[in-house]
C-alpha cells in the first residue's frame, strides 16, 4: 500500500525525515512516535501535499511525486486539527466532500448517511457542527475521509482530545474500517498503548528516523512470566496475599509489580517461569490453599514496555531507544 525509500524532508533549522525506507501492507498499520517526530509530514508527502527533499515514496503503486492527484482520489485523510466550518450540518459538509471526490450528486447523498451512520452520527446529521463535542467533530472528520470509498485511508491523530471512552470508541471504528469494509489504514498516534489492539503492524519513527518496524504479534509477544489470578476462599479472604506467601516460601521468584489493565488487577501475581515444574508448583500450591484459579497463562509483552529504556528489547538497529506517553 506504501512503500519509501530513503525519504528525506529537510527544512532550514528541522529534519522532519531522515532517509526513512519502510513498506507498508494492507490492513491497519500504526505510525508512532513522540510530537515531532515526523508523522504529519510524511502524511503530508504520501498525499502529494508537500515534496520530499530527497528519496521516493509511492502510494498504492503511484509515485507520490507525479501522481499526487490519482493519489488523493483513492486515497482518505483525515486531518489532525479542527477544520469543520461551525455553522455547516455533518450531511452538508460531507456530502460536498463526497462530490469533491468525483461522486454524483445522488451518490454522494446516499454514501453520505451510510457513512454517518457507520460512525454513529446518524441522529444528528442535520445539527449544525459548531454544536458538535470534540468526539462527534472527529467522527464527523472520519466519515469525510471514508465517504468516496477509498482503498486507504491515512488519519493523523484521530483520538486527539476525546476521552478514554471516546478513545475507545474511536480506535473501534478503526479497526472496523478495515475488518468491515477492507479499507486498509495508516492511523498515527503518540500513544503506543492505542495501537496494541487496534494495529495489524507497528512503525515506529523518531527524530524522522525509523526506529522498529514489525507486526504487533512481534512487539506483544510471549514472555517467562506467566500470570496467575485465584479467587478468594473462607480460609484466605485474600487469596492472592495467602498464594504470594506460599510461593514465596517455596522457592518461586515473583515480579514486585502486579497486572495492571487487565479485570482483577491488583489480584494478579506475576510469576516467573524458570521450567515446567514452576506450572507444577503454582497448581499444587493453589490446590493445597483451597482456592481457586482464575487462570495461569503465559504473559505478553506490552507494546510500550518494549519501549522503556533499560528493557533488552528496546535497542533496535544503533541502539537507540524510544519512550512514548502512554
Amino acid at each position: 500500500m506504501i512503500a519509501t525509500e530513503s525519504l528525506s524532508k529537510r527544512f532550514p533549522r528541522v529534519t522532519a525525515l531522515d532517509r526513512l525506507s519502510l513498506d507498508i501492507g494492507p490492513g491497519v498499520t500504526g505510525l508512532v512516535g513522540a510530537n515531532g517526530a515526523g508523522k504529519s509530514t510524511m502524511i503530508k508527502i504520501l498525499l502529494g501535499l508537500s515534496p520530499a527533499t530527497e528519496g521516493r515514496a509511492e502510494v498504492l503503486g503511484l509515485d507520490v511525486a507525479a501522481h499526487g492527484p490519482g493519489i488523493r482520489e483513492q486515497v482518505g485523510y483525515m486531518p489532525e486539527h479542527d477544520c469543520l466550518p461551525p455553522d455547516v450540518s455533518a450531511t452538508e459538509f460531507v456530502v460536498h466532500m463526497a462530490r469533491m471526490s468525483g461522486l454524483p450528486a445522488t451518490a454522494a447523498r446516499e454514501r453520505t448517511a451510510d457513512t454517518l451512520r457507520h460512525v454513529g452520527l446518524y441522529e444528528e446529521r442535520y445539527r449544525p457542527m459548531g454544536g458538535y463535542s470534540t468526539g462527534m467533530k472527529q467522527r464527523v472528520k472520519l466519515a469525510q475521509a471514508l465517504v468516496h470509498d477509498p482503498k486507504l485511508v491515512l488519519l493523523d491523530e484521530p483520538t486527539n482530545g476525546l476521552d478514554p471512552v471516546g478513545r475507545d470508541e474511536m480506535l473501534g471504528l478503526i479497526r472496523r474500517v478495515w475488518t468491515d469494509f477492507g479499507i486498509s489504514v495508516l492511523v498515527t498516534s503518540h500513544l503506543l498503548g492505542e495501537l496494541e489492539r487496534t494495529c495489524d503492524h507497528v512503525v515506529v519513527i523518531d527524530g524522522g528516523r525509523l526506529l522498529r518496524s514489525s507486526s504487533t504479534s512481534d512487539f506483544t509477544r510471549t514472555t517467562t512470566t506467566v500470570a496467575v489470578e485465584v479467587t478468594d476462599s473462607d480460609a484466605h479472604p485474600d487469596g492472592t496475599a495467602a498464594l504470594r506467601t506460599a510461593l514465596t516460601a517455596a522457592g518461586v521468584n515473583l515480579h514486585l509489580r502486579e497486572e495492571e489493565g487487565l479485570p482483577g488487577a491488583g489480584h494478579v501475581l506475576l510469576v516467573e517461569a524458570t521450567g515446567d515444574d514452576t506450572y507444577d508448583i503454582v497448581r499444587d500450591t493453589v490446590a493445597d490453599l483451597g482456592l481457586g484459579l482464575v487462570r495461569m497463562e503465559q504473559r505478553r509483552h506490552h507494546i510500550a514496555e518494549v519501549f522503556h529504556p533499560g528493557t533488552s528489547d528496546a535497542a533496535h538497529g544503533d541502539g537507540q531507544s524510544l519512550e512514548v506517553p502512554a
